[in-house]
């Protein structure tokens, strides 16, 4: 007997994402590539994304062997205090589009997804974050599904929030407002509108009301991120995360300026390892000379570090979509302490999964408990690691993302 599922044909997706994906150095790209390699299973998945320096287009098309084409152009953002950034600076001023998004205008990424759209052999096309959005056509009569891994307005308007400076903080005012008008044209233009968790579908589904938005549960590998043996320091602390993006870096700078030093008051010998892409020279010279703190930077394995720690912090206070380190750090089975920031979205149960912080006291006093009880730091983390492995593995998760695409292919053809 055969069901509607195994009846359904396989859907030709168009999938368009900016930024490059392998190596995978950052939660949105794993989120990405475990997403196209389980759906390029299921579905004939043509990919068309950039690349600039540092990444790797061909070891990407290796290992995404499944989908029936990987196309990747050249494109490097402009950098700030640049002619490029100056000129998109420009360019925001004078329209209603914010900067972040006029930067990330691709003619050649634009002219392939037309030309693939054009020739109709496609069923769906998925745009990968908000800013892939400008180079979809959406006059093609093609359903679009929009792959928010962020509410990137939310992210503006708390990078606003906690700016001290009068003049930086008009400027981000200006920038939040924008990204918010464009995020909701982009949800209600969309057929679809996938988020990562519920909390983001109705922080979104509020600010874009009759936009049909859903959400589909972040995943992580339960193989790749386990115990496996690793024995922690016990007064070590780690985090992880691509180190260029401005929320991670905040994090760090706020956590030792402000956090690390309540923790050593109590825990003298504390430590911590700061592990990520590219750390600003901002970020090397405030730890620089603070005793105790390693910045393991650009390595190829993120998990002997993790399983050397005894607690995963964090800290948070800007941020948007869920975090993929908490999950990888859960699989790990290693205790978290996060702000509900870092953990927004996620499905955890304080003070059972983790523990939630909001403060700069009370996140150390919460440190500080794990460091120093290790029955119930254990229990946290064993808690932690039950949940992802019955619920959250990539297979599960990417098979409600495919039905969300067949949700998609329908509701344009109703």
């Amino acid at each position: 007997m055969s069901t509607s599922a195994e009846a359904s044909p396989p859907l030709r997706i168009l999938w368009v994402r900016l930024g490059g994906i392998w190596p995978l150095t950052s939660g949105g790209r794993v989120r990405t590539f475990q997403t196209l390699a389980q759906l390029s299973r299921r579905h004939e998945v043509t990919l068309l994304t950039t690349h600039t320096a540092g990444d790797d287009p061909e070891e990407l098309r290796r290992r995404l062997p499944a989908c029936v084409e990987v196309v990747s152009v050249p494109y490097a953002p402009p950098k700030r205090g640049t002619p490029r950034f100056a000129l998109a600076l420009a360019r925001s001023w004078l329209s209603a589009d914010p900067v972040d998004l006029v930067k990330m205008r691709v003619p050649a990424l634009r002219a392939a997804t037309r030309a693939r759209a054009h020739a109709g052999a496609v069923d769906l096309c998925v745009a990968d974050f908000l800013h892939s959005m400008p180079n979809v056509p959406m006059n093609r009569g093609l359903p679009v599904l929009l792959f928010e891994h962020n509410v990137e307005h939310l992210i503006w308007k708390r990078l606003a929030d906690i700016d001290t400076r009068r003049w930086r903080r008009a400027l981000l005012e200006v920038e939040w407002r924008k990204m918010r008008r464009r995020e909701v044209a982009a949800c209600r233009s969309a057929t679809l509108t996938v988020a990562v968790s519920e909390a983001d579908r109705d922080v979104l589904a509020a600010a874009a009301p009759g936009a049909r938005v859903c959400a589909v549960p972040t995943g992580v590998d339960t193989a790749y991120f386990s115990p496996n043996g690793y024995q922690p320091v016990s007064a070590r602390l780690v985090f992880t995360g691509a180190l260029e993006w401005y929320p991670n870096e905040d994090a760090m700078l706020h956590f030792v300026g402000t956090i690390l030093p309540l923790i050593r008051e109590q825990v003298p010998d504390v430590s911590l390892t700061i592990v990520g892409r590219r750390p600003s020279a901002r970020l090397r010279a405030f730890v620089e000379g603070v005793p105790g703190i390693t910045i393991a930077a650009d390595v190829p394995d993120v998990r002997p570090y993790m399983g050397q720690a005894a607690v995963y912090v964090v800290p948070l206070r800007v941020g948007g979509g869920t975090r993929l380190k908490i999950f990888e750090a859960l699989a790990m089975r290693m205790a978290v302490v996060s702000t509900a920031v870092g953990a927004e979205g996620l499905p955890m149960v304080p003070g059972v999964h983790y523990l939630q912080a909001d403060d700069s006291e009370p996140f150390a006093a919460a440190v500080v408990e794990l460091l120093r009880n290790p029955e119930r730091r254990e229990a946290i983390a064993r808690a932690g690691r039950r949940l992802v492995e019955e619920r959250y593995a990539w297979a599960q998760v990417v098979r409600e993302f495919s039905a969300r695409c067949e949700e998609a292919v329908a509701a344009h053809a109703g």
